[in-house]
């Protein structure tokens, strides 16, 4: 049977993938997007939605790695490495090792700002132009401690901020609370993040499937990559367990399944899936206004007019596949130590999902030197939605020969000899 021809060809049909889908749409591409599951259910579906420019700090700092390490045997740390036998991962982690100083950080930081600060302004007109009804919002975040001398030993985060030019506000606890009055009287201060926005992720991820759609782009669910059949340094087509597809350009962006697929190309991608948990609820009658990050739990509070929603910490184990319940009752103690009313009356939902995780905290976006017609579009970390218009627009732009918006140059394969 002769393989589906299509212009670009995408793999993977999270927010990145739509994203990228709908730009080249936009652009005059025609587009088929390849999906193993359905549009949008991966680390799109569960994540708290936040759009935050303000997170332009790599995981990678002075300390992280004697934290995790003390957290080594701890089940609901908010960092935890599973002890195991894992070579690929022992590599990652010494190359991550290896950027746990103040220099990298400074640098990483300055660099992921510029890609944050451009798709923070591209995803609210993107949104506002294809109309899509995702319950976005720009209230700003909120981060917050209890904990003062923790607060005091976080002063340089509003000067990085600052650096990078991103406003920060700094309050004490009165101000904090008038901010935002679901938060009990055990805060002692916090920043406000005005540039932050938040949404529904698994309703953009929807209705981005949607725009795709409407402007004539093919979306093939249920239908799992297993190989690729080669010709003269390029992929001649796609193989599936629906068929064969061919397209003249091909994009990578399969999240934290990425590096799995890539070895049958030869590329060795250095990510490793970092797994997020949360739990949906319906709201609270004392429900957040503004999206929250209690700094010492590390969890992170999001509401909506349609629900309310608890969730990150980062777990290196592999692509387990259990819901930890410890670490689901960890965010569950987290907010109760900072919040009114923790908890929704009805659980929605608990979710796990894996952040696709590069060592240096990079998303990797450019074509593959290996590969004639492969674009990548992947390692977006913790912040695929919020990187995701300025992924869509920058692959966009390279695909179509167009002045880039911003200089892609950090974020390029070659980075990793790739």
């Amino acid at each position: 049977m002769s393989p589906a021809k299509s212009d670009v060809l995408i793999l993977g049909g999270g927010v990145i993938g739509l994203a990228c889908a709908l730009y080249l749409l936009r652009a005059g591409r025609s587009v088929t997007v390849i999906e193993q599951g359905t549009a949008g259910c991966a680390a799109s579906h569960g994540n708290c939605g936040t759009i935050t420019p303000s997170h332009a700090m790599p995981l990678a700092m002075p300390g992280t790695i004697a934290q995790a390490l003390r957290w080594m045997l701890k089940p609901d740390a908010p960092l935890r490495i599973a002890p195991r036998l894992d070579f690929g991962l022992l590599e990652w982690l010494l190359q991550f090792a290896h950027r746990c100083n103040w220099r990298d950080f400074k640098r990483i930081t300055a660099i992921k700002a510029q890609l944050l600060r451009l798709s923070r302004q591209a995803l609210e007109d993107l949104i506002r132009s294809e109309h899509l009804e995702c319950e976005f919002e720009t209230t700003g975040t909120l981060n917050v401690y209890r904990d003062v001398r923790a607060f005091e030993h976080s002063a340089w985060l509003p000067q990085v901020l600052r650096e990078s030019d991103m406003p920060v506000e700094i309050l004490d606890g009165v101000d904090c609370r008038a901010r935002e009055p679901a938060l009990n009287e055990s805060i002692v201060g916090g920043y406000f993040n005005p540039q932050d926005a938040h949404l529904r992720p698994d309703r953009y991820a929807a209705e981005l499937a949607r725009a795709v759609k409407n402007k004539s782009g093919k979306i093939h669910e249920s239908t799992k990559v297993t190989g690729f059949r080669m010709e003269g340094g390029a992929i001649a087509t796609v193989v599936t367990d629906q068929g064969e597809f061919s397209g003249r350009d091909v994009v990578l962006a399969l999240g934290s399944w990425s590096p799995l697929l890539a070895r049958q190309l030869d590329l060795r991608i250095p990510i490793q899936p970092g797994k997020g948990y949360s739990i949906t609820y319906s709201r609270p009658q004392k429900c957040p206004r503004i999206p929250l990050t209690l700094k010492e739990r590390a969890v992170c509070v999001t509401g909506w007019g349609s629900g309310y929603r608890l969730g990150s910490t980062m777990e290196f184990a592999g692509y387990d596949d259990s819901l930890n319940r410890k670490r689901l009752d960890a965010l569950k103690r987290g907010a109760a130590e900072y919040l009114d009313e923790p908890e929704g009356p009805q659980i929605i939902e608990e979710w796990y999902g894996w952040r696709p995780m590069t060592y240096d905290d990079l998303p990797i976006l450019g074509r593959a030197a290996n590969v004639q017609n492969l674009m990548l579009a992947t390692g977006h970390g913790m912040l695929g939605v919020t990187m995701s218009a300025a992924t869509g627009m920058l692959v966009s732009e390279m695909l179509c020969g167009q002045p880039l918006s911003l200089d892609a140059a950090a974020y390029s394969p070659a980075r990793f000899n790739l």
